[in-house]
C-alpha cells in the first residue's frame, strides 16, 4: 500500500543509522530483504539486543549469509541482481575487499542505487578512522552548541548525527537516486556522511548567524535555552514544562497566563534583561503543578515534558496514533501520513536467518540451489 511498493531493497545488516534508512523505506511499503550474519556465539552477537525488541528492524525478512564464504558473496549478488537499493554501513573499503563494492553490484545492475553510510564519508581526513554519533557532530559543529553556559556541551541523544543527520537523510538520498533512475535507467553512489548530515541540520542556525540573531556563547542564544521564552522551566512537583513563546503575541498570552504584566517586565528581546526574566519565569513557574491544564493548547506555546511512555499516552498523541504497539512492542507508527498510500508497519523484527529459504526462493534461487548453500555453510 505505500508509496515505495514494488521497490526491492537488499540491506546488509548494519547497526544504528542504516537500520533506520532500512525501517523507513520498508514503511512506506519498500521489500526490504535484511543481510545477517550467520548467528553464533561471537561476543557482538551476544551483545546484540533481542531481535524481538529490536524495533528499528520491524517490517522486513532476513536472510542469514556468511560473506566470507564465496557462495555467500555470490548469493548476495543474486539478490542485488533483483534489487532496487542496496543499503551498507561499513567502513570505506570493507565491501569492496567482500567482493560488494558499488562495481560488481552495478555490474550486475546498472540501475542500483548503493547507499552507503558513515560517520565520516568515503573519503577525507578522517574516513577509515572509528567513531559515533558524538564525534561527528563534535566536528560538524553541532555539539558546541548544545549547552547551558559555563558547561559542558550535552549529548542530544544519537537524534543529531545517527538519526536526523544519517538514517533520515541516506533514506531521502536514495528516494532521490531511485526517482533519476526511472528517467536515466542508471544508479548511483548515495554516500551518506553522518558529519556531512549534522552539518546540514545546522543551516538555519547558520543563517541566525550570519544576520546577527545567534551572536552570543551556547546557552545565551535564541533556540538554545538562552531565552526566557523558549526554554524548560521546573514545576513544583520537579516535573518540567516546555514553552515556546517566539512570537510577540505567543509570548504576551505566556506572560499574562503565568499572571505576569508585561509592563513590568524587560523588551523581550533585550537579550541584556534575559537573565533577569528567566530568573521571575523560573520563580513562578516552581509555584504550581498545574500549568498544563491552565496553558497547554493556549496560545502561551506551553506543553509538558514527557517520557515516552506517558508520551504514547498524552491524548494527542493519542488521537493521532503517533505511537504504536507491534508484537507487543511500544514504538513510534511509520511517519509522516501519506493520504492515498499510506504507510504502515509491515511486520514485527525479523531473527536472522528467519526467512532464508523464502527469500532466495521469492528471488530466483532454486529449492536445490538453497539445498547446496545450506550444505556449504553459506547460508542459514
Amino acid at each position: 500500500m505505500g508509496p515505495l511498493s514494488g521497490v526491492r531493497v537488499v540491506e546488509v545488516a548494519s547497526i544504528g543509522p542504516g537500520p533506520f534508512t532500512a525501517m523507513l523505506l520498508a514503511d512506506m511499503g519498500a521489500e526490504v530483504v535484511r543481510v545477517d550474519r550467520i548467528p553464533g556465539s561471537t561476543e557482538r552477537d551476544q551483545a546484540q539486543a533481542d531481535p524481538a525488541v529490536d524495533v528499528v528492524n520491524r517490517g522486513r525478512r532476513s536472510v542469514a549469509v556468511d560473506l566470507k564464504h564465496p557462495d555467500g558473496v555470490a548469493t548476495v549478488l543474486r539478490l542485488v541482481a533483483e534489487a532496487d537499493v542496496l543499503l551498507e554501513g561499513f567502513r570505506p573499503g570493507v565491501m569492496e575487499r567482500l567482493g560488494l563494492g558499488p562495481e560488481p553490484c552495478l555490474a550486475v545492475r546498472p540501475s542500483l542505487v548503493y547507499g552507503r553510510m558513515t560517520g565520516w564519508g568515503q573519503d577525507g581526513p578522517l574516513a577509515a578512522a572509528p567513531g559515533h554519533d558524538i564525534n561527528f557532530i563534535a566536528v560538524a559543529g553541532a555539539l558546541a552548541g548544545i549547552a547551558r553556559p559555563g558547561e559542558p556541551p550535552v549529548p542530544p541523544l544519537n537524534l543529531v548525527g545517527d538519526i536526523g543527520g544519517g538514517g533520515m537523510l541516506q533514506a531521502f538520498g536514495v528516494v532521490c537516486a531511485l526517482l533519476e533512475a526511472r528517467g536515466s535507467g542508471r544508479g548511483q553512489v548515495v554516500d551518506t556522511a553522518m558529519v556531512d548530515g549534522a552539518a546540514l541540520l545546522m543551516t538555519m542556525i547558520c543563517a541566525l548567524r550570519a544576520a546577527g540573531r545567534w551572536p552570543g556563547e551556547p546557552g545565551t542564544n535564541l533556540l538554545d535555552g538562552g531565552a526566557p521564552f523558549y526554554g524548560t522551566y521546573e514545576t513544583a512537583d520537579g516535573r518540567y514544562v516546555g514553552v515556546g513563546a517566539l512570537e510577540p503575541r505567543f509570548y504576551d498570552a505566556l506572560v499574562r497566563g503565568i499572571g505576569l504584566d508585561p509592563a513590568d517586565l524587560p523588551a523581550q528581546h533585550d537579550r541584556t534583561q534575559w537573565s533577569t526574566t528567566k530568573e521571575r519565569f523560573a520563580a513562578v513557574f516552581r509555584t504550581r503543578t498545574d500549568w498544563c491544564a491552565l496553558l497547554e493548547g493556549t496560545d502561551a506555546c506551553l506543553s509538558p515534558v514527557l517520557g515516552i511512555d506517558e508520551a504514547a499516552d498524552h491524548p494527542h498523541t493519542v488521537a493521532r496514533g503517533t505511537f504504536t504497539k507491534a508484537g507487543g512492542v511500544l514504538q513510534p507508527a511509520p511517519a509522516p501520513r501519506l493520504g492515498r498510500t499510506p504507510a504502515a508497519v509491515a511486520g514485527p523484527p525479523p531473527r536472522p536467518g528467519e526467512h532464508t529459504d523464502e527469500v532466495l526462493a521469492a528471488w530466483r534461487h532454486t529449492p536445490d540451489e538453497v539445498a547446496r548453500l545450506r550444505r556449504v555453510g553459506a547460508v542459514a
